[in-house]
């Protein structure tokens, strides 16, 4: 019979604390403690920038030493978070950045902010937090608290990452405290940020789920506590879970009310006037970003392990990872029916090349796919993106690496026989790229507010 994920039942864990434990609280309590962030990416660095406004300080880690030395230099690599904040924070000596995990040593909290993909065969690719927590058993010191914040599935805290610590010879809930707290960051949004957002904690034990609310608790609103990291595990999955079944449902949604000649844009528009029972989500070319595409599959995976299956969840991967298709073929009626040409030999500008608007993150971005589907079937494809001037090497789509974007101008978008709007950057000017296509298939209503040249817009 399969068991449930297993708890510690140590009664060493409920007893006095270790004195080394005492002096971390006391460290945190009084903003003496070391903050070390590894990994320094859309997630990490934002936390980091956090602790030192809260006059932590904060010990930046990361393998890429081109990033160490931007942030050592006051320089940003992420659009949105301000060169001022990096070189401010440099400037206070609250932070500095390293590629040495020996010094990880120095650091009474240890922030894991490392990336958790899927295998070619959509199975979670655990191999960063592994080997990063393989690295830090040598430089593990009593008196450490060990955070988990990387999207995984329920059960990776407790039968991963604290095993390979435990091998330190300092034991969880005694000598060493470990917890998982997930990330939340929505990189570009204007309304919340890493500080505003509250934190949801589990510890291995109440020492460590104490440690963490003291320790989030002096630099974010507020903090979430739940029963085990395992819980706090699944409430990141669930989070994005949920996202992702709705945005399937609209998706399917579009191409129904699509084929009756409805246009799901007004029909959302409509409901959402409902004040209560409903929640808008909106249809797109396919999902993007470093959680919705990915984190389903985690749980999907680990189910398994259960004889459990997960047809809901699945069935919305289904239909949101066939949207690029969906797309292709959109453009591809709208050329045969306007001008009676085929995708092949066509000329295709792809407008937005990020996952979302407003952002430079390509990571999982429908585009990446619609541009390989496209060459596909013969079209000659280029791209606009006013955050993303060439497109960067990734895991999955290594033909497109270091292909530069054009410049968006009216001749230009004139040359192409389609402009097929993938993200909606709010800085371009839609009135002016209708007026100079020829064709303009718009995947995100994004030129729902232009009233001229209606007829040479089509919706996907």
């Amino acid at each position: 019979m399969v068991q449930g994920i297993a708890q510690h039942d140590d009664p060493l864990r409920d007893a006095p604390q270790h004195p080394a434990i005492m002096r971390l609280m006391d460290r945190i309590d009084t903003r003496q403690a070391v903050v070390a962030i590894v990994g320094l990416g859309y997630v990490g660095l934002p936390l980091a920038l956090t602790f030192v406004a809260q006059r932590y300080t904060v010990l930046g880690f990361d393998i890429d030493s081109e990033k160490v030395g931007s942030l050592n230099a006051g320089c940003s690599y992420i659009r949105h978070i301000a060169a001022a904040d990096i070189s401010n924070a440099v400037n206070s000596a609250l932070f500095s950045a390293t590629t040495d995990y020996g010094r990880l040593h120095e650091a009474d909290a240890i922030i894991l902010c490392v990336p958790t993909p899927l295998t070619r065969h959509r199975e979670p690719d655990l191999s960063y937090v592994s080997t990063t927590v393989e690295h830090l058993v040598p430089h593990l010191r009593e008196g450490q608290l060990i955070v988990l914040e990387s999207t995984t599935y329920p059960g990776t805290t407790r039968e991963l990452v604290i095993p390979v610590l435990e091998r330190s010879g300092f034991k969880s809930g005694v000598e060493i405290l470990v917890a998982f707290s997930p990330e939340r960051e929505d990189p570009g949004n204007p309304t919340h940020n890493t500080r505003s957002i509250p934190k949801v904690i589990g510890g291995d034990g109440p020492w460590a789920l104490k440690a963490g609310c003291a320790l989030y608790g002096n630099v974010v609103t507020a903090t979430v506590p739940v029963s085990s990291p395992e819980a706090a595990e699944a409430v990141k999955l669930t989070e994005n879970i949920f996202r992702s079944v709705n945005i399937a449902l609209v998706n399917e949604l579009k191409l129904v009310f699509s084929a009756m000649g409805i246009d799901i844009w007004e029909v959302l528009d409509a409901a959402k006037s409902k004040p209560f029972g409903f929640m808008p989500f909106y249809p797109g070319p396919g999902l993007g970003g470093h959680c919705i595409p990915i984190d389903p599959f985690y749980l999907t995976w680990k189910a398994r392990e259960f004889d459990m299956s997960t047809r809901f969840i699945e069935l919305a991967g289904e239909v949101n990872t066939s949207m690029p298709r969906h797309v292709v073929t959109k453009v591809a009626e709208a050329l045969n029916f306007r001008f009676a040409k085929s995708l092949n030999n066509s000329t295709i500008l792809i407008l937005g090349l990020a996952y979302k608007k407003n952002v430079e993150d390509i990571r999982e971005s429908p585009a990446l796919r619609i541009i390989e589907l496209l060459e596909a079937q013969g079209a000659r494809v280029s791209f606009y993106d006013p955050y993303v001037s060439v497109i960067p090497v990734t895991r999955e789509h290594m033909s497109l690496a270091n292909r530069r974007g054009i410049q968006l101008t009216s001749d230009a978008m004139h040359e192409f026989d389609a402009v097929l709007i993938v993200t909606d950057h709010d800085e371009v000017d839609y009135p002016t790229v209708v007026a100079s296509s020829r064709l303009v298939v718009d995947t995100r209503n994004a030129t729902r507010a232009v009233e001229q040249y209606r007829e040479r817009i089509v919706k996907a």
